[in-house]
């Protein structure tokens, strides 16, 4: 993937791994007041907490699913 067109210009370049523990809005996107919300409502604070928050995984098999059966 290119992570480039994902991040924030601030972010391009560096390691995954620092990526990972970033904020938020570190990704393309995202403004820091999104950030803030998402930490209020679901204690997300790095890209990492976003990528496995449970509401988020819940989202993504249940849409999942559903694609799988319209196959």
């Amino acid at each position: 993937m290119d992570f480039s067109k994902v991040l924030d210009k601030a972010y391009h370049g560096l390691p995954v791994s620092e990526v990972a523990e970033a904020p938020v809005d570190a990704l393309y996107g995202v403004s820091a007041a999104d950030a803030e919300k998402l930490k209020a409502a679901f204690g997300i604070k790095t890209v990492r907490d976003l990528a496995t928050n449970k509401y988020f995984l819940a989202a993504q098999a249940i849409v999942d699913e559903a694609d799988d059966l319209e196959d």
